[in-house]
């Protein structure tokens, strides 16, 4: 639901303290002494190029990696084991149909080799293809449909592509970087149309920002028996990217075939422990999510005020339509505010993540001075 900073800060202390976090990570001593910290942003950057949640860890996941930390010297299997069952349980499938690794990613190179050596991979030529392009690395091949003309997936020329030379069709649901989400209805519809063939991965990283999570999820499919792979993270909503928790949903015999290319022993202890303790922390989660779409909306205000226009998002990033996303990036930097600049040729887009508020508002004042400057 929608609130403002102040109302967000103070409800807070409702998620144990949320609010009164150290969000940068940078911790006072080393604020006093002038230190880059190693991770986080550094000394006075405004960090909205990641797509991170800098309200998390939550309050609970904080104290169950400090309650645990002495444990470190333990494999963590029976930790897997017991958040394997917790998302079991939430999405009505068995621990059989879940894989826990460390962080999505490592699912998703896992499938991109699994299925990429049977066949070709099809995907946009646009989204988060980081996993795919590492199967590319191997050998792996990649066949990229052109976005459709509003910059959203092109269901039906990607179903076109489908041939029996295709293993994999991939799909990033809500898209990275636009930011935009495939209609539930049309992307099912597309499920029922290519899964005869291939099998339909979705990453829905950003699931939980959307307005509709279980109505814009496939995990449905998955229950139904259909050839789906849905995979999410605890990256996002939980911000726990540093943690490295990520999770598929599939069948039984496809979640066999993953974990067959893995390579983690039962994942990171600080990393599982946190999760968790967080995955059902109602009220952290409705806080991040608030804090997400506030500062998701005063990008989308900047972006008017500036007299530009951005891709509707339903994420925690924003793709603003510029006349140079590489000049944009480079000024917002001279400023101390880091965003994305061009992803290869598609150089009239700009991506802002929704960091700290207090960031979205530096770039949110920097917007419209630096667009005048840069364009009138």
């Amino acid at each position: 639901m929608p609130t403002n900073r102040r109302s967000f800060l103070a409800g807070a202390g409702l998620a144990g303290g949320l609010g009164a976090l150290p969000l940068s990570g940078l911790s006072a001593a080393a604020t006093s002494a002038a230190v880059e910290p190693d991770f986080g942003p550094k000394i006075g950057q405004a960090l909205l190029s990641r797509n991170e949640n800098p309200y998390g860890p939550a309050p609970s996941a904080l104290r169950a990696i400090a309650d645990t930390a002495k444990m470190g010297c333990y494999y963590a299997d029976r930790g897997q084991q017991r958040l394997t069952a917790m998302i079991a349980e939430r999405h009505g499938v068995t621990p059989a149909q879940v894989v826990v690794g460390e962080g999505s990613t490592e699912i998703l190179c896992a499938i991109a080799l699994a299925w990429g050596r049977e066949g070709s991979i099809l995907c946009p030529d646009l989204f988060w293809d980081t996993t795919a392009l590492y199967g590319e690395r191997q050998g792996v091949s990649l066949l990229r449909v052109p976005l459709a003309q509003d910059m959203n997936v092109d269901l039906a020329a990607m179903q076109a592509k489908v041939t029996d030379g295709v293993a994999l069709v991939q799909i990033c649901n809500p898209n990275n970087p636009t930011g935009m989400l495939i209609a539930p209805a049309a992307l099912r519809s597309f499920a029922a149309a290519v899964t005869p063939t291939a099998t339909l991965l979705v990453d829905e990283a950003y699931n939980e920002l959307t307005d509709r999570p279980e109505d814009n999820s496939m995990i449905d499919l998955v229950r139904s028996g259909a050839d789906v792979i849905v995979c999410r993270t605890f990256s996002k909503i939980y911000g726990m990217a540093g943690l490295r928790v990520g999770y598929a949903i599939t069948s039984e015999a496809n979640a066999k075939r993953i974990q067959s290319h893995m390579m983690s022993f039962g994942g990171n202890l600080a990393g599982l422990a946190a999760a968790i303790a967080s995955y059902d922390d109602t009220p952290f989660l409705d806080q991040s999510r608030a804090a997400v779409l506030e500062g998701r909306a005063m990008i989308v205000d900047a972006v008017a005020k500036a007299g530009l226009t951005a891709l509707p998002s339903q994420t925690n990033f924003v793709f603003v339509k510029v006349p140079d996303a590489n000049s944009l990036r480079d000024a917002m930097a001279e400023k101390g505010i880091a965003i994305r600049g061009a992803y290869g040729p598609w150089a009239g887009y700009s991506r802002v993540s929704t960091g700290r508020l207090e960031d979205v508002s530096r770039y949110a004042a920097a917007l419209p001075e630096l667009a005048q400057r840069l364009w009138a």
